[in-house]
């Protein structure tokens, strides 16, 4: 997107800005003056409009800015380690409903998808959607019958992406890119919040929901983790209608996991189904590392044809979980360490893990966990909510400098999620009794002698592969090290850290030496020069060192 093309948008968002006063979100530490006329400038919002929470206006404004708009808050909602907390809760109540495109045009973008005919790859095609959403609509339809048995064909659903949503999508990731360098320029926090970061998250998010393909393969893995699971079912992908921008999936029906009043009257058990939610959560997480992050209730339903055995059913898998095993296995011992109120267990995790420095005091951690734990654990365990619980923890562990990866950050979001559904379901579900007994299973079962054997039988014909080449390797390390040749080369982010302040301190010193160099140098060439004509009593030279000089210092400021 141009500059030019930017500026209409530009525009709007300065009305939004006006109209839900959403300057209140930037603190005018570095620049008061500036603000201070901004604001003057600024009309004043409605009575009932200012006195909604920053939160809410922040997602009103979002809704009026389009659907893409309303997808960044989606996803900036699961970032809680970079916005404040009541904030995220506004933005996850946004609801990404959009109006329909046209049939034809569904049409057509599932023929130029499928290179074929409506007619050649589907029985009946529905022109009218199901559901329409930012950047997809989903139409039913079914397939030619398949055998004489099948005489009315398989009734199948047809995900669509929106007309020219890749430009859209690139013209308003464009415009994020530039709100992100304001917020870089003038928030005193941009260094905690890496607005750039957060814009290139969201661009990653995107961009794979874009591809149906993918969207289509992880609900086929997702499946096969589940195959005859009494707990979750997965709609089969049909790969022969599927391509990047067409997904097909079987058709199956469902009642949301919020319509508590369908739920009762099809009899269902809603306390196994509460029950069973955690324990799929904790599952997908520890047993199979790949879980679904997009569990708000209109993308989890529940089988209404088993209401004594309920299982849920999954939709929309654009978005998927997944921890490098090394996270995995810190996560998890560092929920089975919560689970026995093991404090000072937890403080070393969290530095052993490296999401902590090692020069972090562990007595002082631990007694910061200890001061949010206890309280909890005054009430019953039923009354207790784990993801508030590791929200808090994660919390205090950021103010003794604690590096999450955003991987752990989705992880985080989601466990919001389900325990805010098994409590909607069952509002004194025991999330503790619940949870414990499957994460410990799960993890004996992962590092067991069976799974420890089993590793070691699959690393096996690596380690023969090499096996030759290691006594050569060696002597090569020894000789080098007998001969004083042996190179240590040390790589991390600290030693990084440190290596950008000292180029910029030695930039700074150099600017003020040439600053200074400049400065007396011209001063002085001035002076001993032939007369020459003066402006307010100086040679033009001189005022020329002087200008050069307050550059230098200027840019030395810079990088301090």
């Amino acid at each position: 997107m141009t500059p030019l093309r930017q500026v209409p948008r530009l525009v709007r968002i300065a009305r939004l800005l006006a109209r839900y006063r959403l300057d209140d979100l930037v603190e005018p530490a570095r620049h008061p003056r500036a603000f201070g006329l901004v604001r003057a400038l600024l009309a004043r919002p409605a009575a009932a409009t200012a006195a909604l929470p920053r939160g809410e206006r922040l997602a009103r404004a979002l809704t009026e800015l389009g659907p893409i708009f309303v997808k960044f808050g989606q996803i900036l909602s699961t970032r809680r380690d970079l916005i404040p907390a009541d904030v995220a809760d506004a933005l996850v109540k946004l609801q990404d409903q959009v109006a329909p495109f046209p049939g034809e045009l569904a049409r057509a973008a599932v023929e130029r998808g499928l290179g074929a005919p409506i007619a050649e790859r589907f029985a009946r095609f529905d022109d009218v959607p199901l559901a329409s959403a930012s950047i997809a609509q989903v139409h039913a339809a079914r397939l030619h019958p398949a055998a004489a048995a099948d005489s009315m064909g398989r009734e199948v659903v047809v995900k669509i992406l929106r007309p020219d949503i890749h430009a859209r999508i690139a013209d308003d990731i464009a415009l994020l890119r530039a709100l992100a360098g304001l917020v870089q320029r003038f928030h005193p926090n941009a260094d905690k919040i890496r607005p750039h970061e957060v814009v290139d998250e969201i661009e990653t998010t995107l961009t794979n929901e874009l591809d149906l393909q993918r969207e289509g393969a992880n609900a086929s893995l997702l499946r096969r983790n589940f195959a005859g699971s009494d707990d979750l079912y997965v709609p089969e992908v049909i790969w022969s209608h599927t391509s990047e921008g067409v997904l097909t999936l079987e058709r199956v029906r469902g009642i949301p996991v919020d319509d508590l009043a369908a739920l009762d009257a099809a009899g269902i058990d809603r306390i196994k189904l509460a029950e069973k939610g955690v324990r799929l959560f904790y599952t997908q997480v520890f047993r199979d590392n790949f879980f679904h992050a997009d569990t708000h209730a209109g993308n989890i339903w529940v089988d209404p044809a088993r209401p004594h055995d309920p299982r849920f059913i999954a939709l929309d898998f654009g978005i998927m979980g997944s921890l490098p095993e090394r996270d995995q296995y810190w996560l998890a011992e560092n929920f089975l360490a919560l689970f026995e109120r093991d404090y000072a267990r937890i403080a070393e995790l969290h530095v052993r893990a490296g999401w902590m420095p090692a020069h972090a005091r562990l007595d002082e951690l631990e007694a910061a966990v200890r001061t949010v734990c206890e309280p909890y654990f005054t009430r019953p365990l039923s009354e207790i909510s784990l993801a508030e619980v590791v929200v808090k923890l994660f919390q205090t562990a950021r103010r003794h400098e604690l590096t999450l990866q955003p991987q752990l950050i989705l992880l985080q979001k989601t466990l919001l999620n389900i325990e805010g559904v098994g409590r909607l379901l069952h509002p004194r579900i025991d999330i503790w009794a619940t949870a414990q007994p499957v994460l410990e299973r799960i993890w004996r079962q992962r590092r067991g002698p069976r799974a420890v054997l089993k590793a070691l039988r699959r690393r096996l014909p690596e380690w023969l592969a090499a096996a030759p080449d290691m006594p050569q390797l060696v002597h090569g390390y020894l000789e080098r090290a007998t001969s004083g040749t042996l190179e240590l080369r040390i790589a991390s982010d600290d030693l990084k850290a440190l290596e950008r302040r000292l180029r910029r301190a030695q930039r700074a010193a150099a600017w003020r030496a040439f600053g200074l160099a400049a400065g007396v140098g011209a001063v002085l060439v001035a002076l001993l020069a032939a007369p020459a004509p003066r402006l307010a009593g100086l040679p033009p030279l001189a005022w020329l060192g002087g200008a050069l000089a307050a550059l230098a210092l200027a840019l030395a400021r810079r990088d301090d």
